[in-house]
Order: C-alpha cells, then structure tokens, then sequence
C-alpha cells in the first residue's frame, strides 16, 4: 500500500471471499482505499464505492464469533459487497471514528443551524460549510467559525429531501441539546452516498440509546427530574421540582435503575439515555 496509512491494526474479518471462520489479518485504511488482509484473503475496497458503515451491528451469521463489529457496505461492479471487520475495543472504536473522518470530511455542505429551535421554526438561511467530524463531536466550517455539536447531545435524527436555498438536497435533520433547549440542524449533501454516511455518523451513539429506550417505561415525575437536571445543573433538585424528600429519593432510585441518571463525587447528572427522553420533553413543552 503506496499511499499513507491513517489506521492499522490487527483484526478479524469476513467477506465474501471467506468461506468459514473469519481471518485474523490486517486491517488497513488509507486515504483512498481500505485494505483487509490475511495470508489466503485480500480486499482492496475504493473509498469511494463505500456507501453504509454499521457500528456495532453483528449480522447474525458472525455472532458466533463477532461482538462489535464495523460493517462496511460498498459497491464491486454491479455488485454490492459486505466486509464485517472485528478488532479489540480500542482498535475497533477508534477505526470506526477514523474511517468516517476519511470519508466525509471536508465534504462541501448547506447547513441551516438552528433550524428549530425550541421547537420553533427559525428564519436562519443555509450557509455553504464543510464537514469536519472529531471523536465524538459533527463539526460545520463555515466562513464565519466552526459549529461544533456533541454526539452524546443528539436527540433524534431522521433523513429528507428538501430545498434549501440552493436546490434539492438530501437532508439530514437531527435534534440535538444546547443551552437548555432542544434545537434541530439541517445538514445538505449534494451526494446521497455521502448523506447516508453522514447520518449514520450522527446515528452513531444515538442509534443504541433509542433502541433501550422503546423497552424502557418513563413516568411523568421521572420526565420532570430529568429536564430539572438538564436545565438547572448543579442546583439541587429540592429547589426546583416540588416532591417531598421520600419521593424524590424514589422516583431518583428508579432512574438510576434505568439508567437515566448517574452519580459522580459532585453531583447527579443525565446519561446519553437521560438527555433523550430530557430533550424530547422539552420540544414537546416548546412546540
């Protein structure tokens, strides 16, 4: 491999080159191609004929062998190929991450930020931008900064096509937390390869949280605890819900048996799955 090499790492795979167990090789990516590779098997996939990656999504043929998974969907010719590729936790969540960063940033972008906000449709115009993703983080680069937003923040995310300001695009709207309110960003590809990649991303840890959260029941007093949480962090909740001391330490028990809420050395604060069901409640209370 000619080209410089962004990640490296030994690791398992399975293709459909594979016939039985996966391989242990190496897992290769470059700027323009991704290479998996054992002494009997070798893929060399084009960067630009990747059109889905799957984080954490064993297909059910692997799970005898696979537990988190990178599953890249690209296109050979008139066919379309899977390669499922499984690593150690460290190798494996940091290749996920880097492979999205080769693949989409710098992608030129119509950003809307915020669409919504609060619920209420703003008058904010698409601005041209770049994508720059980080660990964890969709960044916007426009002319003006850079709109950074947090994926442990995002809410809800869903695809569309529509106009915005520069003809039809491939849309992905996703809601997402800031300064206590639920806002929704628009975010235009001209490519819907690129869309569709670009919303797995955003996906990426929301996707999960979403699935715990249609087996989980919420009451109503665990919806208020949770937005007083988000919107008045630190202040103690005695001071801005009304429950007698008994019930708050109830209903803040079954949170935490829920996994809505966790406990540090200064205060109680929203898991990933609390900031959810928080910032939903709060579109819902603005709409």
């Amino acid at each position: 491999m000619s080209e410089s090499v962004v990640a490296d790492f030994p690791g398992w795979f399975y293709s459909h080159q594979v016939a039985g167990e996966p391989p242990k090789g190496r897992i290769i990516l470059g700027k323009s191609q991704l290479v998996v590779a054992s002494d009997d098997v070798r893929e060399n996939i084009p960067l630009s004929e990747i059109f889905d990656v799957k984080v954490g999504d064993v297909p059910d043929e692997l799970r005898t062998y696979f537990n988190d998974t990178v599953t890249v969907a690209y296109r050979d010719g008139d066919a379309r190929r899977v390669v499922a590729i499984e690593g150690e936790d460290k190798h494996i969540e940091r290749f996920s991450t880097v492979l999205f960063k080769v693949l989409l940033n710098g992608t030129p972008t119509l950003v809307r930020h915020p669409a919504r906000k609060g619920g209420r449709v703003t008058d904010v115009d698409a601005v041209k931008s770049k994508l720059a993703l980080k660990w964890e983080k969709i960044g916007f680069k426009r002319s003006d900064g850079v709109i950074q937003i947090d994926l442990d923040d995002v809410i809800g995310v869903d695809r569309s096509e529509r106009d915005l300001g520069y003809g039809r695009h491939p849309v992905v709207n996703f809601r997402h937390l800031a300064d206590g309110e639920a806002v929704t960003t628009e975010a235009g590809i001209e490519s819907s390869r690129k869309t569709n990649l670009l919303g797995r991303y955003v996906r990426m840890r929301y996707s999960d949280v979403a699935e715990e959260l249609e087996e989980t029941t919420i009451t109503d007093e665990e919806e208020e605890i949770l937005v007083a949480l988000y919107t008045a962090p630190g202040v103690s909740l005695s001071k801005v819900v009304e429950f007698n001391p008994q019930r708050l330490t109830m209903v803040l028990r079954g949170l935490r048996e829920k996994g809505l809420i966790a406990d540090t050395q200064e205060e109680t604060t929203l898991t990933m799955k609390g900031k959810v069901v928080a910032g939903n409640r709060l579109e819902q209370v603005n709409t």
